[in-house]
């Protein structure tokens, strides 16, 4: 299986067709949210990134650019953004926004409980979509 750079072109398209393979499957969203990203340090392109992620639709959904009236925004550097979407570890996530390698603006519980979901999948759909991520990631 092919793997690209986190967050680069060919990562985005991966991920977007491993997203719709699993379209209308069953995945829970327990915690729905719509989240900005401002990954900075991307280690190709302009240097930085703005992604969302919005769950509201009870469907993961991962893409470029921002969301109008987020729940809340996320910045962080290339290297934590990979290790918490990728990795999904509560316990990197946790100690980065410790550290103040994670600044946020807006609803903190409700980014709290998406990034707890992630690291815990409620189905093996949503399991299969997230080893399937960390498969074609760099």
């Amino acid at each position: 299986m092919p793997t690209y750079p986190f967050l680069s072109d060919d990562w985005i398209a991966a991920a977007r067709r491993i997203r719709e393979a699993h379209r209308g499957s069953p995945q829970q969203v327990a915690n729905p949210v719509r989240m900005n990203q401002v990954i900075t340090d991307v280690p190709f392109g302009p240097g930085s990134l703005d992604a969302h992620i919005d769950t509201t639709s009870g469907e993961l959904e991962i893409d470029a650019g921002h969301l109008d009236e987020p729940d809340v925004t996320v910045t962080l550097d290339y290297e934590t953004a990979k290790a918490v979407f990728v990795d999904g570890t509560m316990e990197t996530a946790m100690q980065a926004f410790m550290a103040g390698k994670v600044r946020v603006q807006g609803d903190l519980p409700k980014l709290i409980a998406a990034v707890q979901q992630q690291a815990t999948p409620l189905t093996p759909e949503a399991g299969d979509i997230a080893r399937r991520i960390k498969e074609i990631t760099e």
